[in-house]
C-alpha cells in the first residue's frame, strides 16, 4: 500500500474510503479506492478497459487529484451527486417564488452540494409591495431563512452546509449586508460577497457620489468611498464580506454570449449562472517535481502534458456518470460541460525548487506552469471535441470573441475554430484543504504553507490518547533528503510571514491562466494596522483579481487560541497512583509542578459547603439563570464540590440537570478539574453565540463555562484571568505546539466538529488540520 502520513490514513479512513452500510470497509487500501474511481469514469467510454488504466495511473501517487464528492461517491452507488456546489436559480421577487427556490436549496444540500444565491433581485426592506398593502422586508430577511434551512439540513445529518450570498454594490440594502455579521450569530451559514462592478471601482477611486437603486428608482446616493470603506472596515473586524468584481468575471467569461453570471459558488472559485454546477479537481504540483532541493530541481512539465489531458478526459466523464439534485441543473452542466481543472500543492513544489512564495522568481515560475497547464487542458478539450462533439452550446464565432480566448495561442484558437471544443470552461483552482491532506499533507491550492510542523491529539481504540507530529510535505521531504539537523533553506516561509502583497502577487499571476476563478484567502495577523490593511482590495482588483477574500484573526469568526512559541515545554504528565494505595496516601499524592490532588473515590460530601451564586443574562433566555457552585476545603485548600443551575425558564431544565450532575461528580472525583472550563468553553452553538462584557461567547454553555472558570479563579484554586490554564498545561487536544528554532506555532481557532484547536481559514473556507472537517466540503 502507497505510504502516506498517519493523519493522511485518517483522513482517507473517515471521509473518503468507502464502505458498506454495515461500516465493513468495501476498500482495503487506497489502490482500491482509484480503481473504484477509475472504473466509475471510464464506464460512458467506448473502450472502457483501454481507459481504466489510463485512469488508475493519473490518480496513482496523488498525481491528480478529484475533489472529494467525486472521491468519496464515485462508483458507489449512492445517492449524491459528484458536484461539488452550484449556483442556484434567480430568486423571483415575490413570495412564492422565493420559496419555491428555498425548496430546491434544501434539495440540492440535501444530496451533498453547497449553493451560492444572489440575493439582489429582492427588493429592498421598506419598499412597498403592491396589491397587499405591506413593506418588504427585504433580502437580508429571506437571508435568514436560508441560514436557517442551512442548520436545519445540517442538524439531520448531512455533511454539507456551505452557502454563498451576493448582494449587488448599488442594491439599497448593501450596507445592511455588509454590517450583517456584526450582530453575533446572524447569517453563520453564509459567506457573503458584494458584487462590485467596474463602475463602482472607479467611482471609489474618484470619490464620487454612488447612488443606491432597485428596479430604476434611486433610494439614495452615498459616497462611493465611503462606502467601500465600510465594506473594508467591516472584513477588517469579522473577515467579512468579500468582495467579488462581477463585470471583470462576466467580461471575460468564455460564455458571455450565452449566461449572465451574478454569483458564485460558496468558496468563489467557480463563478456560474444559474443552475451552474461546479466539478472540480486539482493536478498536484509537489508530486511533478523531480530531484527536490537540488540545484536542478525542476516541474517535470512533459509529467504535466500527460497527466492534463487524462485529468480533463476523466472530469469531462464525470459530467455524464453523476446524479443532479435538479433537472435544471443536469440540464446546464451537459450543454455546457465546464469543468474546473487547477492545481494544488503549489507552495510545497516552489519549495522543494528553492524558491521563496510571494517572490519575484516564484512568479515567474508560477505564471510558466500555469501557462503549461492551460495550454495542455485547451489542447485535451479540442481533441476531445474532435473525438465525441462539441458542448452542445458552443457558438464558434461567439466563443472564439472572447476576451479570454483571444489570449490563447494561434494554433489552439485555430483548433477551436476547426474542430469546436468539448467543454466551455476548463481552469479553476479551488479549496484542496481535505483532498492535501490525503494527499500526504501537501500545501493546499496555491495557498503557502500555513504550518510547516505542529502537533495533534489522536484518541486511541483503547480510549487513550496520545500526541503525534504532523508535517508539511516538503517540510518532511526535505528533513528525509537533508537530514535532521540541516538548517531550513529561506524558501520555508509560511503564512505567518508574509505580508498581504506576497498573496495578493501570487493570486494574480495565476489569475492570468485561469478561465474560471480562485478560491484564496488573504490571511494577516490580528494586529495588522487598518491603514495597511484597507488596500488590500483595491489592488487585487488592480491586479486583475476577479475577487478577494482576506482573515484577520477576531473575536466574531471564532474563538483563537493563543499558543506559546518556541520552547512552550510539553504539558507535564499526571502521576499516577499506583493499585492498592490507601486513602491517606492517594490525599497525599500531587501532580509535579502543582497542588493538586488525585483521588480514586469521591469525596464524601460534608453537611455544610461555603459556596457562592453568580448570575447569568443569557440573550434568548426571558430569565436569568443563577448558577451556584459550592467549595469543600481539603488539606488547607479550597477545591470547587458541587455546581447548581436554576431557572425559571424551564427550556434548559433536562440538561441543564445532566450537566450539573455530570460536572458535580468529576469535581468530587478531585485531581486538575480546571479542564471541565475548557470543554465547556469550547462548545459552539450552531445557531450562533451573543456578546457579553464586551466579548463573544459561543454558546450558553461557554457562558457558564466562563462562570467557572471566575469561580476557580476567586478561590484560588487555579491562577489566571479569562484563558484560565497556560498553553503548556491544557488538555492535549487543545493545544497546537510550536517546534523550538522553527517559528511560533499559528494561531488556530476551534473546530466545530472534533473541538480540537487546528482551525484555518484557507481558501475562503474553514478548514481543520486535525480530522479533515471543511466548511466546503
Amino acid at each position: 500500500m502507497t505510504s502516506i502520513a498517519a493523519i493522511s490514513q485518517q483522513i482517507w479512513d473517515m471521509k473518503y474510503r468507502f464502505k458498506s452500510p454495515e461500516g465493513e470497509p468495501v476498500d482495503k487500501t487506497i489502490e482500491d479506492t482509484w480503481r473504484r474511481i477509475a472504473r466509475a469514469v471510464a464506464v460512458v467510454e467506448k473502450d472502457s478497459e483501454k481507459w481504466e488504466p489510463v485512469f488508475y495511473r493519473a490518480l496513482e501517487d496523488f498525481q491528480f487529484l478529484p475533489a472529494g464528492r467525486i472521491v468519496a461517491g464515485a462508483g458507489t452507488e449512492r445517492t449524491v451527486t459528484l458536484f461539488n456546489c452550484f449556483v442556484m436559480g434567480t430568486i423571483p421577487d415575490d413570495m412564492g417564488g422565493i420559496f419555491d427556490q428555498l425548496r430546491e436549496a434544501a434539495l440540492t444540500m440535501q444530496q451533498g452540494g453547497g449553493i451560492g444565491y444572489d440575493f439582489s433581485t429582492i427588493r429592498p426592506k421598506g419598499a412597498r409591495v403592491t396589491g397587499v398593502g405591506a413593506d418588504a422586508s427585504g433580502p437580508l430577511s429571506f437571508m435568514d431563512v436560508w441560514d436557517a434551512m442551512c442548520r436545519t439540513i445540517m442538524s439531520a445529518g448531512y455533511r454539507r452546509g456551505a452557502m454563498m450570498a451576493t448582494l449587488r454594490c448599488d442594491h439599497p440594502d448593501v450596507e445592511a449586508f455588509i454590517d450583517a455579521k456584526r450582530e453575533p450569530g446572524r447569517l453563520r451559514m453564509f459567506n457573503l460577497s458584494v458584487l462590485a462592478t467596474d463602475a463602482f471601482m472607479a467611482a471609489v477611486k474618484a470619490d464620487e457620489p454612488w447612488d443606491l437603486v432597485f428596479g430604476g428608482m434611486v433610494y439614495r446616493t452615498v459616497r462611493a468611498r465611503a462606502l467601500w470603506d465600510r465594506i473594508m472596515q467591516a472584513t477588517y473586524d469579522y473577515a467579512e464580506p468579500g468582495v467579488i468584481f462581477i463585470d471583470r468575471i462576466n467580461r471575460r467569461n468564455n460564455l458571455a454570449y450565452c449566461e449572465t453570471i451574478s454569483a458564485t459558488n460558496p468558496c468563489g472559485e467557480q463563478p456560474l449562472p444559474p443552475y451552474g454546477a461546479c466539478l472540480l479537481g486539482s493536478i498536484n504540483l509537489a508530486a511533478l517535481v523531480r530531484n527536490p532541493f537540488e540545484a536542478s530541481a525542476a516541474l517535470d512539465l512533459d509529467r504535466l502534458g500527460e497527466l492534463v489531458p487524462v485529468a480533463v478526459r476523466m472530469m469531462d466523464n464525470v459530467v455524464d456518470v453523476s446524479r443532479f439534485p435538479l433537472p435544471a441543473q443536469a440540464g446546464e452542466a451537459q450543454a455546457k460541460r465546464r469543468i474546473g481543472l487547477g492545481v494544488t500543492g503549489l507552495a510545497d513544489a516552489l519549495i522543494m525548487c528553492g524558491v521563496r512564495y510571494g517572490s519575484g522568481e516564484a512568479i515567474q515560475l508560477t505564471e510558466r506552469w500555469m501557462a503549461a497547464l492551460r495550454r495542455a487542458a485547451y489542447g485535451a478539450s479540442i481533441e476531445l471535441a474532435r473525438e465525441k462533439g462539441a458542448f452542445p452550446l458552443f457558438n464558434r464565432d461567439a466563443y472564439l470573441a472572447g476576451e479570454s480566448i483571444r489570449e490563447l495561442d494561434e494554433d489552439l484558437r485555430q483548433g477551436i475554430a476547426q474542430h469546436g471544443i468539448r467543454n466551455a470552461l476548463l481552469t479553476s483552482i479551488a479549496p484542496t484543504g481535505t483532498i492535501s491532506l490525503l494527499a500526504d499533507n501537501i500545501s493546499s491550492g496555491l495557498e503557502p504553507v500555513f504550518s510547516f510542523r505542529y502537533t495533534r491529539t489522536v484518541l486511541m481504540p483503547d480510549g487513550t490518547r496520545r500526541d503525534e507530529e504532523v508535517s508539511d510535505h516538503a517540510y518532511r521531504l526535505f528533513r528525509a533528503i537533508k537530514g535532521p539537523d540541516a538548517p531550513l533553506p529561506p524558501a520555508f516561509v509560511d503564512a505567518q510571514g508574509l505580508a498581504p502583497d506576497d498573496h495578493v502577487v501570487m493570486q494574480a499571476a495565476v489569475q492570468k491562466y485561469i478561465d474560471s476563478s480562485i478560491s484564496k484567502t488573504i490571511n494577516v495577523p490580528a494586529d495588522i494596522p487598518f491603514t495597511a490593511f484597507k488596500d488590500v482590495y483595491l489592488k487585487a482588483y488592480d491586479l486583475g483579481c476577479k475577487g478577494c477574500t482576506t482573515y484577520r484573526p477576531n473575536e466574531v469568526t471564532g474563538a483563537v487560541l493563543s499558543v506559546g512559541g518556541p520552547g512552550v515545554p510539553a504539558a507535564q504528565p499526571i502521576e499516577a497512583v499506583q493499585p492498592g494505595a490507601g486513602g491517606a496516601e492517594l490525599a497525599a499524592r500531587r501532580a509535579e509542578g502543582g497542588d493538586v490532588i488525585h483521588l480514586m473515590q469521591p469525596l464524601s460530601r460534608p453537611d455544610a459547603l461555603q459556596g457562592r451564586t453568580y448570575k447569568l443574562r443569557w440573550p434568548e433566555s426571558d430569565h436569568a439563570i443563577y448558577i451556584t457552585i459550592n467549595d469543600v476545603i481539603q488539606d488547607g485548600r479550597r477545591r470547587p464540590f458541587e455546581v447548581f443551575i436554576n431557572s425559571k425558564n424551564m427550556d434548559h431544565y433536562a440538561w441543564s440537570v445532566g450537566l450539573t450532575r455530570m460536572i458535580s461528580a468529576v469535581f468530587r472525583r478531585g485531581g486538575d478539574v480546571s479542564f471541565v472550563v475548557e470543554e465547556l468553553k469550547a462548545v459552539f452553538d450552531p445557531r450562533g453565540g451573543a456578546w457579553m462584557d464586551g466579548r463573544y461567547v459561543p454558546s450558553l454553555l461557554a457562558a457558564i463555562g466562563d462562570v467557572i472558570a471566575r469561580h476557580l479563579v476567586e478561590i484560588g484554586f487555579i491562577s489566571g484571568e479569562a484563558d484560565l490554564v497556560p498553553a503548556a498545561q491544557r488538555p492535549a487536544a487543545q493545544r497546537q505546539v510550536a517546534i523550538p528554532g522553527e517559528g511560533a506555532a499559528p494561531r488556530l481557532g476551534q473546530c466545530p466538529k472534533c473541538g480540537v484547536a487546528a482551525l484555518v481559514r484557507q481558501e475562503g473556507c474553514a478548514q481543520c488540520t486535525n480530522c479533515g472537517y471543511s466548511k466546503c466540503g
